[in-house]
Protein backbone atom coordinates (compact mmCIF):
# COMPACT_ATOMS: atom_id res chain seq x y z
CA UNK A 1 0.00 0.00 0.00
CA UNK A 2 1.11 3.20 -0.64
CA UNK A 3 1.48 6.45 1.05
CA UNK A 4 -1.27 8.40 -1.17
CA UNK A 5 -3.57 4.79 -0.64
CA UNK A 6 -2.72 4.89 3.06
CA UNK A 7 -3.32 8.43 3.60
CA UNK A 8 -6.78 8.26 2.61
CA UNK A 9 -7.54 5.60 4.68
CA UNK A 10 -6.67 7.86 7.45
CA UNK A 11 -8.61 11.02 5.97
CA UNK A 12 -11.49 8.81 5.15
CA UNK A 13 -11.57 7.60 9.17
CA UNK A 14 -10.49 10.77 10.76
CA UNK A 15 -13.74 12.59 8.59
CA UNK A 16 -16.25 9.93 9.69
CA UNK A 17 -15.20 9.80 13.16
CA UNK A 18 -15.30 14.04 12.97
CA UNK A 19 -18.85 13.86 11.79
CA UNK A 20 -20.13 11.03 13.77
CA UNK A 21 -18.87 12.17 17.05
CA UNK A 22 -16.83 15.67 17.10
CA UNK A 23 -17.18 18.03 19.20
CA UNK A 24 -18.53 21.65 18.61
CA UNK A 25 -15.40 24.44 17.93
CA UNK A 26 -14.89 26.94 20.05
CA UNK A 27 -15.91 30.08 18.91
CA UNK A 28 -13.65 32.20 21.05
CA UNK A 29 -10.85 30.87 18.38
CA UNK A 30 -13.13 32.00 15.18
CA UNK A 31 -10.36 34.56 14.83
CA UNK A 32 -7.32 33.15 15.56
CA UNK A 33 -8.31 30.18 12.70
CA UNK A 34 -8.94 32.82 10.24
CA UNK A 35 -5.76 34.49 11.09
CA UNK A 36 -4.04 30.84 11.20
CA UNK A 37 -5.62 29.80 7.83
CA UNK A 38 -4.58 33.12 6.24
CA UNK A 39 -1.17 33.46 6.68
CA UNK A 40 -0.48 29.62 5.80
CA UNK A 41 -2.40 30.48 2.69
CA UNK A 42 -5.16 26.84 3.94
CA UNK A 43 -8.19 26.55 1.64
CA UNK A 44 -10.68 23.68 2.34
CA UNK A 45 -13.85 22.51 0.80
CA UNK A 46 -16.58 23.34 2.71
CA UNK A 47 -17.11 19.90 4.01
CA UNK A 48 -13.24 19.19 5.08
CA UNK A 49 -12.82 22.76 6.66
CA UNK A 50 -15.13 21.27 9.96
CA UNK A 51 -12.83 18.76 10.83
CA UNK A 52 -9.46 20.21 9.73
CA UNK A 53 -10.59 22.65 12.20
CA UNK A 54 -10.79 20.19 14.86
CA UNK A 55 -8.02 19.25 14.31
CA UNK A 56 -6.29 22.51 14.32
CA UNK A 57 -8.08 23.38 17.81
CA UNK A 58 -6.77 19.54 19.67
CA UNK A 59 -3.17 20.72 18.25
CA UNK A 60 -3.57 24.29 19.58
CA UNK A 61 -4.05 22.69 23.29
CA UNK A 62 -1.51 20.17 23.46
CA UNK A 63 0.91 23.31 22.19
CA UNK A 64 -0.22 25.22 25.01
CA UNK A 65 -0.46 22.52 27.43
CA UNK A 66 3.71 21.96 26.77
CA UNK A 67 4.37 25.77 26.73
CA UNK A 68 2.15 25.83 30.53
CA UNK A 69 4.72 22.93 32.03
CA UNK A 70 7.71 24.45 30.00
CA UNK A 71 7.16 27.62 32.02
CA UNK A 72 6.59 25.09 35.02
CA UNK A 73 9.89 24.13 34.15
CA UNK A 74 9.42 21.10 32.93
CA UNK A 75 10.74 20.75 29.31
CA UNK A 76 13.98 22.66 27.82
CA UNK A 77 12.03 23.99 24.35
CA UNK A 78 9.17 25.21 23.53
CA UNK A 79 6.34 24.32 20.82
CA UNK A 80 4.50 26.74 18.53
CA UNK A 81 1.57 26.57 16.10
CA UNK A 82 2.80 25.86 12.46
CA UNK A 83 1.68 24.98 9.31
CA UNK A 84 1.09 21.31 10.12
CA UNK A 85 -1.19 22.58 12.67
CA UNK A 86 -4.27 20.85 10.62
CA UNK A 87 -2.89 17.45 10.38
CA UNK A 88 -3.18 14.60 12.49
CA UNK A 89 -0.40 12.87 13.90
CA UNK A 90 -1.00 9.87 11.75
CA UNK A 91 -1.04 12.19 8.51
CA UNK A 92 1.58 13.89 9.65
CA UNK A 93 4.13 10.91 9.87
CA UNK A 94 2.77 9.12 6.30
CA UNK A 95 3.55 12.36 4.81
CA UNK A 96 6.91 13.88 6.23
CA UNK A 97 8.75 11.07 7.38
CA UNK A 98 10.30 8.99 4.87
CA UNK A 99 13.22 7.19 6.19
CA UNK A 100 13.00 3.95 5.37
CA UNK A 101 15.78 1.75 6.94
CA UNK A 102 17.01 -1.94 5.93
CA UNK A 103 18.81 -4.75 6.85
CA UNK A 104 20.93 -4.60 3.79
CA UNK A 105 21.22 -0.40 4.10
CA UNK A 106 25.40 -0.71 4.99
CA UNK A 107 26.72 -2.65 2.13
CA UNK A 108 29.07 -0.44 0.49
CA UNK A 109 29.94 1.95 2.69
CA UNK A 110 33.47 2.71 4.57
CA UNK A 111 33.42 3.88 8.08
CA UNK A 112 34.63 6.99 9.19
CA UNK A 113 37.99 8.09 10.69
CA UNK A 114 38.59 11.03 12.34
CA UNK A 115 41.72 12.90 10.78
CA UNK A 116 44.82 12.76 13.30
CA UNK A 117 45.81 16.22 12.90
CA UNK A 118 42.76 18.09 13.81
CA UNK A 119 41.82 18.66 17.00
CA UNK A 120 37.99 19.05 17.63
CA UNK A 121 36.81 22.29 18.90
CA UNK A 122 34.09 22.71 21.84
CA UNK A 123 31.57 24.28 19.06
CA UNK A 124 30.54 24.51 15.52
CA UNK A 125 28.20 25.79 13.23
CA UNK A 126 28.82 25.23 9.42
CA UNK A 127 26.27 27.54 8.76
CA UNK A 128 29.06 30.68 9.21
CA UNK A 129 31.85 29.19 7.57
CA UNK A 130 28.97 29.18 4.12
CA UNK A 131 28.55 25.73 3.75
CA UNK A 132 25.15 25.18 4.49
CA UNK A 133 22.28 26.32 1.97
CA UNK A 134 18.99 28.29 2.87
CA UNK A 135 16.21 26.18 4.50
CA UNK A 136 14.05 24.06 1.77
CA UNK A 137 10.75 22.87 1.58
CA UNK A 138 10.59 18.94 1.03
CA UNK A 139 6.26 19.97 1.19
CA UNK A 140 3.34 17.37 1.28
CA UNK A 141 6.10 14.70 0.09
CA UNK A 142 8.39 11.80 2.24
CA UNK A 143 11.46 13.00 0.55
CA UNK A 144 13.50 14.18 3.76
CA UNK A 145 15.52 11.71 2.57
CA UNK A 146 17.31 12.86 -0.65
CA UNK A 147 17.05 16.49 1.07
CA UNK A 148 19.49 15.27 4.04
CA UNK A 149 21.65 13.58 1.01
CA UNK A 150 21.51 16.93 -0.57
CA UNK A 151 22.80 18.61 2.58
CA UNK A 152 25.50 16.71 2.94
CA UNK A 153 26.66 16.60 -0.32
CA UNK A 154 26.60 20.43 -0.83
CA UNK A 155 28.74 20.57 2.05
CA UNK A 156 31.49 18.80 1.02
CA UNK A 157 31.28 20.28 -2.29
CA UNK A 158 31.88 23.70 -0.48
CA UNK A 159 34.72 22.27 1.54
CA UNK A 160 36.30 20.89 -1.89
CA UNK A 161 35.79 23.91 -4.21
CA UNK A 162 34.55 26.99 -2.09
CA UNK A 163 31.50 26.72 -4.31
CA UNK A 164 28.18 26.72 -2.51
CA UNK A 165 25.35 24.83 -5.36
CA UNK A 166 22.02 23.61 -4.31
CA UNK A 167 21.81 20.12 -5.76
CA UNK A 168 19.15 18.32 -6.53
CA UNK A 169 16.55 16.85 -4.75
CA UNK A 170 14.32 15.41 -7.69
CA UNK A 171 17.46 14.06 -9.74
CA UNK A 172 17.57 11.49 -6.22
CA UNK A 173 14.35 10.74 -6.24
CA UNK A 174 14.15 10.07 -10.14
CA UNK A 175 16.67 8.21 -10.47
CA UNK A 176 18.01 6.22 -7.66
CA UNK A 177 14.89 3.74 -7.45
CA UNK A 178 17.12 1.13 -8.52
CA UNK A 179 19.20 1.61 -5.49
CA UNK A 180 16.33 0.78 -3.03
CA UNK A 181 14.74 4.22 -2.54
CA UNK A 182 11.34 4.70 -3.50
CA UNK A 183 10.75 8.76 -4.17
CA UNK A 184 7.77 10.28 -2.32
CA UNK A 185 7.53 7.07 -0.17
CA UNK A 186 10.77 7.35 1.83
CA UNK A 187 14.20 6.08 0.89
CA UNK A 188 18.02 6.14 2.76
CA UNK A 189 20.33 9.03 2.15
CA UNK A 190 23.54 6.27 2.06
CA UNK A 191 21.35 4.89 -1.15
CA UNK A 192 21.76 8.88 -2.39
CA UNK A 193 25.00 8.69 -1.88
CA UNK A 194 25.70 5.23 -3.80
CA UNK A 195 23.91 6.29 -6.76
CA UNK A 196 25.66 9.63 -7.31
CA UNK A 197 29.22 7.81 -6.75
CA UNK A 198 28.37 4.84 -9.22
CA UNK A 199 26.31 7.35 -11.63
CA UNK A 200 28.95 9.74 -11.87
CA UNK A 201 27.74 12.61 -10.62
CA UNK A 202 24.30 14.84 -9.61
CA UNK A 203 22.66 17.70 -11.22
CA UNK A 204 21.89 20.98 -9.43
CA UNK A 205 18.93 22.50 -8.50
CA UNK A 206 18.73 24.95 -11.01
CA UNK A 207 19.34 22.59 -14.07
CA UNK A 208 17.09 20.06 -12.22
CA UNK A 209 13.65 21.75 -10.34
CA UNK A 210 12.36 19.86 -7.28
CA UNK A 211 8.40 18.88 -8.41
CA UNK A 212 7.44 17.59 -4.51
CA UNK A 213 5.84 14.48 -6.44
CA UNK A 214 7.30 11.89 -8.01
CA UNK A 215 8.35 11.69 -11.71
CA UNK A 216 8.38 8.25 -13.18
CA UNK A 217 11.42 9.33 -15.47
CA UNK A 218 14.85 9.96 -14.76
CA UNK A 219 16.07 13.33 -16.59
CA UNK A 220 19.52 13.45 -15.32
CA UNK A 221 21.96 15.42 -17.69
CA UNK A 222 25.93 15.00 -17.73
CA UNK A 223 25.81 17.93 -19.02
CA UNK A 224 24.42 19.75 -15.91
CA UNK A 225 26.40 18.04 -13.45
CA UNK A 226 27.27 19.81 -10.48
CA UNK A 227 29.38 17.06 -8.10
CA UNK A 228 31.17 14.00 -8.03
CA UNK A 229 32.12 12.08 -5.37
CA UNK A 230 34.49 8.80 -4.22
CA UNK A 231 32.35 6.97 -1.98
CA UNK A 232 30.86 7.77 1.41
CA UNK A 233 31.43 6.96 5.05
CA UNK A 234 29.77 5.77 8.12
CA UNK A 235 29.75 7.35 11.49
CA UNK A 236 30.07 4.17 14.39
CA UNK A 237 26.13 3.80 15.13
CA UNK A 238 25.48 5.05 18.72
CA UNK A 239 28.51 7.07 19.46
CA UNK A 240 27.79 10.58 19.60
CA UNK A 241 31.92 11.03 20.48
CA UNK A 242 32.05 9.89 17.00
CA UNK A 243 29.79 11.88 15.59
CA UNK A 244 30.77 15.03 16.97
CA UNK A 245 34.36 14.30 15.63
CA UNK A 246 33.05 13.67 12.40
CA UNK A 247 31.18 16.91 12.02
CA UNK A 248 33.66 18.94 13.38
CA UNK A 249 36.39 17.93 10.94
CA UNK A 250 34.06 17.02 7.70
CA UNK A 251 31.24 19.29 7.86
CA UNK A 252 27.75 18.48 7.86
CA UNK A 253 26.50 15.13 8.32
CA UNK A 254 23.40 12.97 7.23
CA UNK A 255 21.76 11.54 10.04
CA UNK A 256 18.25 10.36 10.81
CA UNK A 257 16.25 10.31 13.79
CA UNK A 258 13.02 9.55 15.64
CA UNK A 259 10.27 12.58 14.79
CA UNK A 260 7.51 10.83 15.37
CA UNK A 261 6.42 12.50 18.48
CA UNK A 262 3.78 15.38 18.47
CA UNK A 263 6.22 17.60 20.61
CA UNK A 264 8.64 17.16 17.07
CA UNK A 265 6.02 18.35 14.84
CA UNK A 266 5.42 21.79 16.80
CA UNK A 267 8.74 22.20 18.15
CA UNK A 268 9.87 26.12 18.25
CA UNK A 269 12.46 27.12 20.24
CA UNK A 270 14.84 25.87 23.04
CA UNK A 271 17.21 22.33 23.16
CA UNK A 272 14.54 19.27 22.49
CA UNK A 273 15.12 16.79 24.62
CA UNK A 274 12.29 13.75 24.47
CA UNK A 275 12.47 11.32 26.61
CA UNK A 276 10.31 9.11 25.06
CA UNK A 277 12.56 8.76 21.91
CA UNK A 278 13.07 5.65 20.23
CA UNK A 279 17.30 5.30 19.49
CA UNK A 280 16.32 2.18 17.04
CA UNK A 281 12.97 3.05 15.55
CA UNK A 282 13.98 5.87 13.16
CA UNK A 283 11.74 7.60 10.76
CA UNK A 284 13.22 11.21 9.51
CA UNK A 285 16.65 12.18 7.43
CA UNK A 286 17.96 15.46 9.02
CA UNK A 287 21.58 17.08 8.04
CA UNK A 288 23.16 17.82 11.20
CA UNK A 289 24.91 21.02 10.85
CA UNK A 290 27.18 21.43 14.40
CA UNK A 291 26.52 21.50 17.97
CA UNK A 292 27.04 24.22 21.20
CA UNK A 293 26.44 24.43 24.57
CA UNK A 294 24.15 26.90 26.20
CA UNK A 295 22.71 25.96 29.32
CA UNK A 296 23.50 22.11 27.88
CA UNK A 297 24.61 20.42 24.94
CA UNK A 298 23.35 20.54 22.12
CA UNK A 299 23.73 19.23 18.42
CA UNK A 300 22.16 21.78 15.22
CA UNK A 301 19.89 20.43 12.86
CA UNK A 302 18.50 21.58 9.91
CA UNK A 303 14.96 20.52 8.29
CA UNK A 304 13.36 20.53 5.40
CA UNK A 305 9.83 21.55 6.28
CA UNK A 306 10.64 25.03 5.02
CA UNK A 307 11.29 28.39 7.79
CA UNK A 308 8.03 28.15 8.90
CA UNK A 309 8.36 25.16 10.60
CA UNK A 310 10.84 25.28 14.07
CA UNK A 311 13.28 27.49 14.66
CA UNK A 312 13.57 29.35 11.22
CA UNK A 313 14.14 25.53 9.75
CA UNK A 314 16.12 24.20 12.68
CA UNK A 315 16.05 22.36 15.50
CA UNK A 316 18.22 22.35 18.69
CA UNK A 317 18.96 18.59 20.16
CA UNK A 318 19.64 17.56 23.27
CA UNK A 319 23.19 16.45 22.81
CA UNK A 320 25.49 13.70 25.36
CA UNK A 321 22.36 12.49 26.15
CA UNK A 322 22.49 9.00 25.68
CA UNK A 323 21.94 9.36 22.16
CA UNK A 324 18.70 11.08 22.77
CA UNK A 325 15.88 10.18 19.74
CA UNK A 326 18.80 8.09 17.76
CA UNK A 327 20.65 11.26 16.13
CA UNK A 328 23.91 9.03 16.61
CA UNK A 329 22.05 5.57 15.34
CA UNK A 330 22.68 6.16 11.83
CA UNK A 331 24.86 8.88 10.40
CA UNK A 332 26.69 9.17 6.76
CA UNK A 333 28.17 11.20 4.80
CA UNK A 334 29.80 11.63 1.27
CA UNK A 335 33.63 11.32 0.49
CA UNK A 336 35.30 13.89 -1.82
CA UNK A 337 39.10 12.79 -1.66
Amino acid sequence: MNIRTMLHLVVTTFYVTAVLGAPRRDPQLDQHWELWMDRYNKTYHEKEEGWRRMVWEKNLKKIELHNLEHSMGKHSYRLGINHFADMTKEEFKQIMNGYKPKAEEKANGTFFKKPSFQKVPDSVDWRQEGYVTPVKDQGQCASCWAFSATGSLEGQLFRATGRLVSLSEQNLMDCSRSLGNHGCDGGLAKKAFEYVYTNGGLNSEASYPYLAKDNPQCSYNESYNAITIDGYAYIPSGSEEDLMEAVATMGPISVAIDASRDSFQFYQSGIYYEEDCSKEELNHAVLLVGYGYSDQNYWIVKNSWSENWGNNGYIYMAKDRNNNCGIATDATLPIIL
